[in-house]
Order: C-alpha cells, then sequence, then structure tokens
C-alpha cells in the first residue's frame, strides 16, 4: 500500500511540474503578442502625423506609399498568427505529453507463477524487473521444467504470461520476457559496491508462494562461499561466489533481491543450507554483478556450453543412475520423441551420438547443445539385455 501511495504522489508532482511549465511557456508568448500589438499600434500612430505635415503627395507617391503601408499590416498579421500558432502548439503538446506519461508499475520485484504440466504441479518464485518492457532476472531452479510461466505484478491486477529467453544451469541465472509489458518500474542495483561482513541486509521474495512480497533482516555473514545442492533429478550442483547471510529466507524468495540498507540490489536469494530455499539461518545470494553478467549474455544471444538461450531441446524421457553405468529409463512422456522411436521404461541408455551418458546431467547436458528438431542417436540396452539404438528428432520442451 505503501509503494503505491509513493509512486501516486511521484506521478502527481511531475504532472504539476509539467503544467506549470506549460502556463509559464503560454504567459510568455502571450506577453509577446501584446508587446507587437503595442509596437503596431505606435508606428500606425506616427505615421499619421508625419502625413499631416507633409505636403499633398502625388497620386504615383500615394499608391507607392499605400502598397508599403499594406505590406507592413501583412507582415505583421503574419507574425501575430504565428505567435498566436506557437502557443496552441506548445500547449497542445504540453497536454498531450502530461496525458500521454505514465508511472511506472509496481516496485521492480515481482512474483513468478509456473506450471509444470509434466509432473502435473506448480510452484512459485521470484523475479527482478531488469528493463520496463518485461526482461526479468530469476534463479533457474525457479522456472525448471515450466510449461508455463506467468509473471505477476503484486498488489496489482497486472499479470504476464512470459517466456524463457536463456539460462545458465551451473550459475542458477534465468531471464525471463513477459509479454506486453510495459512502464514497469525496474529495480537499482549496486554491482559496484563493496560488500563486508557484518553489513546489514534484507531479503524481499514470494515468502511461501503466497503471491505478496515479504521482508527477512539479517547480515552478511560470509563472503565468496561455495555450496552444492541437490536438484529434481537426482544430480547436484556446485555454486561458488555467493553472499551468506543469517536472513531466513522462505521457500518461493528464490530468485528475489538481497537489498542493502540504501535500497540497492547486492545479490540474488537463491539458496539456503538445507537446500534451494527452505527455511534456514544461513542462507545465500548470487552477487548481482555476476547474476547481471550471464542475464546481458543470455539477452545478446550468445550459448556457450554453460549459457542456454532459445527453446529447448526435448527427449520425453524420465532417467535414474544405476551403479553399473548408463541411465535407466523411469518413466516416457506419452505422445513425446522418446515413445515415438520405441524407447520405453526399462531400457538403459548407454550413449547419445557416441558419447557416454552416466548421469543425469551428462545428458542433460549434451541435449542443450542441440535445437529442437535435431534427430539424435541413442544407444541403450533393452530389457532382456539386448543391445539397440533409436535416432530421435528431438521436440520443444521446458526449461532444464
Amino acid at each position: 500500500m505503501l509503494a503505491i501511495i509513493v509512486v501516486a504522489a511521484v506521478w502527481l508532482a511531475i504532472a504539476v511540474v509539467k503544467w506549470l511549465f506549460i502556463l509559464a511557456v503560454a504567459a510568455a508568448l502571450i506577453w509577446l503578442l501584446f508587446a507587437l500589438r503595442r509596437r503596431m499600434a505606435w508606428r500606425g500612430s506616427s505615421r499619421d502625423s508625419q502625413a499631416a505635415l507633409r505636403p499633398l503627395l502625388t497620386a504615383v507617391d500615394a499608391i507607392a506609399f499605400g502598397t508599403m503601408t499594406g505590406m507592413r499590416t501583412t507582415t505583421a498579421r503574419r507574425l501575430v498568427f504565428v505567435f498566436a500558432g506557437a502557443l496552441v502548439a506548445a500547449i497542445a503538446a504540453g497536454v498531450a505529453l502530461a496525458r500521454t506519461s505514465t508511472p511506472s508499475i509496481g516496485t521492480g520485484v515481482v512474483v513468478i507463477r509456473t506450471n509444470l504440466g509434466l509432473q502435473g504441479g506448480a510452484a512459485a518464485g521470484t523475479g527482478m524487473v531488469l528493463t520496463s518492457s518485461g526482461e526479468v532476472l530469476t534463479n533457474n531452479h525457479v522456472i525448471r521444467g515450466a510449461t508455463l510461466v506467468r509473471v505477476v505484478i503484486p498488489g496489482t491486477k497486472h499479470v504476464y504470461t512470459a517466456r524463457v529467453v536463456g539460462y545458465d544451469l551451473l550459475d542458477d541465472v534465468a531471464v525471463l520476457r513477459a509479454a506486453g509489458a510495459s512502464h514497469l518500474k525496474t529495480i537499482s542495483t549496486a554491482a559496484a559496491v563493496k560488500l563486508r561482513v557484518g553489513q546489514a541486509v534484507r531479503a524481499v521474495g514470494n515468502a511461501n508462494g503466497t503471491g505478496r512480497l515479504l521482508s527477512a533482516r539479517g547480515s552478511i555473514i560470509g563472503l565468496h562461499r561455495s555450496i552444492v545442492v541437490n536438484d529434481d533429478a537426482g544430480g547436484n550442483a556446485r555454486l561458488t561466489g555467493l553472499i551468506e547471510t543469517n536472513a531466513a529466507l522462505q521457500p518461493g524468495d528464490s530468485g528475489g533481491p538481497l537489498l542493502s540498507t540504501a535500497g540497492k540490489v547486492i545479490g540474488m536469494d537463491t539458496a539456503a543450507s538445507t537446500g534451494v530455499l527452505s527455511t534456514a539461518a544461513d542462507s545465500y545470494a548470487i552477487p548481482i554483478g555476476k547474476a547481471l553478467t550471464v542475464a546481458r549474455q543470455i539477452v545478446d544471444g550468445h550459448s556457450t556450453a554453460r549459457v542456454h538461450v532459445g527453446t529447448t531441446a526435448f527427449l520425453g524421457i524420465q532417467v535414474q543412475s544405476q551403479g553399473g553405468g548408463g541411465l535407466v529409463v523411469a518413466g516416457v512422456v506419452p505422445g513425446g520423441p522418446a515413445e515415438a522411436a520405441g524407447l520405453q521404461a526399462g531400457d538403459v541408455i548407454t550413449s547419445i551420438d557416441g558419447h557416454a551418458v552416466t548421469t543425469p546431467r551428462s545428458l542433460t547436458s549434451y541435449l542443450l547443445t542441440k535445437k529442437p528438431g535435431t534427430t539424435v542417436t541413442i544407444g541403450y540396452t533393452d530389457p532382456l539385455g539386448g543391445g539397440r539404438t533409436a535416432s530421435v528428432t528431438l521436440g520443444s520442451g521446458p526449461p532444464q
């Protein structure tokens, strides 16, 4: 409510300043107009006095004098019209500017809601607005597996469908683009500020997925930290260079800002000591400078072995590691590429395009180098132990 009042007050102040400027311009032009008219009147009376003192003019001279007077009168009238036109144009431009000026929407922090169509579930997180046209920064794990992503501006009726521009699995960074968004309030960052242990901070996020932005206060208790977090595929990822705080984060805070006492974003809340954002005393944030570097790479369209840009290639299987090597197919998506190629639950995938796969992460990493529509060769053994291969044309699926 306070944020809405502040935004309304700022908008009102801007509108008042604009109207004062318009009135000042109008007053100046009106003064010039009256000054011109007084000058015209003085010139007319002067000519009348001079004519009374002169002898009679010849017919030719009279005609010439009349012509000159007509020309001067016409020129003066044109100047009057020019000033009047300028006055009208200035007022019209000012009115149009005042009417088209739109206050920024939101606070720069948004709620992210996702549908996990393949798992039959839903999830929630937080994001930070990078551009007024709807580019949003968040964690990759917030949108992983999402078949539908929505960006919600808390405290308003603004809800946007978003697409995933790209993501970095290893750094846990993703960028979204909210379709049709405009005039969004953006975050203010302090990437170059030197951080110190003991510095007071405040984490803001969609705590417990309620759709409301709540704060958790604390202080920095460590810098350049490294942690290992588990992922949904049974693997793990190592995050490095993190800010450690004692702000008690909740599930749903992922992707939200870690703020300095000046209200500047210094980090992106990412994980807690008991896993990916479960309630805990020790919490971790990605330094905002690092997150923005990855975000710029994604927006610029630069794919690498770490950064994936664009739609995600989709095989359509769920796999699990096994002790003897290879990946056991735990499930096949009905109607997906793998099912169409003849793969089924119980098969053990041993290679893809001749590259051995031993962990879910190795399979995912290889698929992220491919585009939807690409054909790959899967090497596998069936439940009876027979070696087989299958050509699979990759589909388009959710982010990984």
